[in-house]
């Protein structure tokens, strides 16, 4: 009998052997396969390579008082985290690595570029990245403050007065001839040091006019690119390949309708052909402030009303405090776009909002935020509750200091905030 008990003592020193063996290979394999997971983690948490790399991929936040207040999920895209506080950034970066990819700027070339400010900055701020330097054309009527950034980020800055864009010193024109200038003056300093031997040569595709330009460009100016955020199609590009696909995915597809102002047209071009393409179910609008066309033009198929078609229309009235967005001509970029209607704003209604959300949600925006928010706000009326939309929140209120958040200088239009909540908007 002994060596059966004996027997019987092996068998069950092994079946506990052989159990802690399997215990101890199984936590090792999780443990093993969670270290290889927390590694995968860790490397997609990896720092990004300088300025360019920080561009894009901003969070996607609920906009909580508007949100409880209609009844939707009203989301909105934080771009002034961008590195040049703005969604411009994007259109920045995407034009000047396509103009040095096709050859048309070199490094140490000069980017012009007539804006009425957010555009400009973010030029400003991307182009030294690129070993590049700025040269901006503002209206004066424009926040002083947004010239004062754009000198501190040390670009070339002109204020100028304005004027229909018809007009050859319309900033935006200004801005093109500065990109020829610095192109023929690079060539003039090429061909001197070449003693003339390199006269019929081009610089960035241009060749000389003949014309002697008295010169702000600096003597080792490589030549001037002309960005052109209006009509150049790499503006529709950055929001349809990153703005776009961005929103999609923090939605997991899950979004009812998107809404936005239009300035150049490329945030709303981009985005909004990009998701209707996904889903054809998303409503995609517009929301357009005083003084501009855009409204009218998705709406009834023409840019002016009746009235101002026959005339009446000043050429340059006095529109809307909200900067960077309406305009009264149809450019490249917005002609890319998929709408399924549009909605007008006030000055007061974004006013109001910008006033709105600081008191209940802590975001102090610019405003063009503000107005999208308010077309937040009415795409959520017309659709109805339990609907998720979506809306860009383009730069904060720190460039709109001395006019949207001035209170004498609205006090002097009528445009003091007084309203307690979104009565403003018919929600009480």
């Amino acid at each position: 009998m002994a060596p059966v008990a004996v027997v019987a003592r092996s068998t069950g020193a092994v079946a506990v052997g052989f159990t802690i063996f399997v215990s101890l290979a199984l936590t090792y394999f999780i443990c093993d396969r969670h270290t290889k997971k927390n590694k995968k983690k860790k490397k997609k948490k990896k720092s990004k390579k300088g300025l360019v790399d920080a561009i894009g991929n901003t969070p996607l936040i609920r906009i909580n008082s508007l949100s409880d207040a209609t009844g939707c999920q009203i989301l909105g895209k934080c771009e002034f985290l961008n590195p040049g506080g703005s969604v411009k950034d994007r259109v920045a970066l995407q034009i000047i690595q396509e103009a040095l990819e096709s050859g048309q700027l070199r490094p140490g070339g000069i980017v012009t570029e007539g804006s009425a400010g957010s555009t400009a900055i973010s030029i400003a701020t991307v182009a030294p990245a690129f070993g590049c330097k700025a040269h901006v054309v503002i209206p004066d009527d424009a926040a002083i403050e947004k010239s004062q950034i754009l000198e501190a980020l040390g670009a070339t800055v002109e204020r100028v007065r304005p004027v229909s864009i018809t007009h050859k010193d319309h900033f935006v024109n200004i801005a093109r001839r500065r990109a020829s200038q610095a192109n023929e003056f690079a060539l003039k300093n090429r061909n001197s040091q070449s003693n003339g031997k390199e006269d019929t040569e081009k610089i960035n595709g241009y060749e000389s006019d003949g014309y002697n330009h008295s010169s702000v460009f600096p003597l080792d100016c490589q030549g001037g690119f002309f960005a052109d955020q209006f009509e150049n199609l790499a503006n529709f590009r950055a929001h349809y390949e990153g703005t776009g696909p961005e929103i999609w995915d923090q939605t997991n597809g899950k979004l009812d309708a998107f809404v936005a102002a239009a300035g150049t047209g490329g945030t709303v071009a981009g985005v909004s052909r990009f998701l209707q393409e996904k889903n054809p179910n998303v409503k995609c609008f517009l929301v357009d402030p005083p003084g501009s066309g855009l409204f009218n033009k998705v709406t009834r198929g023409v840019m002016y009303t009746k009235e101002e078609a026959e005339g009446r229309r000043l050429k340059n009235p006095f529109d809307t405090i909200t900067e960077g967005i309406g305009i009264n001509r149809i450019t490249r970029n917005f002609g890319m776009a998929e709408l399924d209607g549009a909605f007008r704003g006030t000055d007061r209604d974004a006013v109001e909002m910008a006033r709105f959300l600081l008191k209940n949600d802590g975001l102090f925006l610019g405003s063009s935020s503000a107005m999208n928010c308010v077309g937040a706000v009415r795409v959520a009326q017309a659709i109805g509750p339990g609907h998720t939309i979506v809306t860009i929140l383009c730069d904060s209120g720190m460039r709109h200091l001395s006019k949207f958040y001035n209170a004498e200088y609205l006090s002097k239009l009528g445009l003091t905030p007084k309203a307690t909540g979104l009565e403003f908007l018919g929600i009480k």
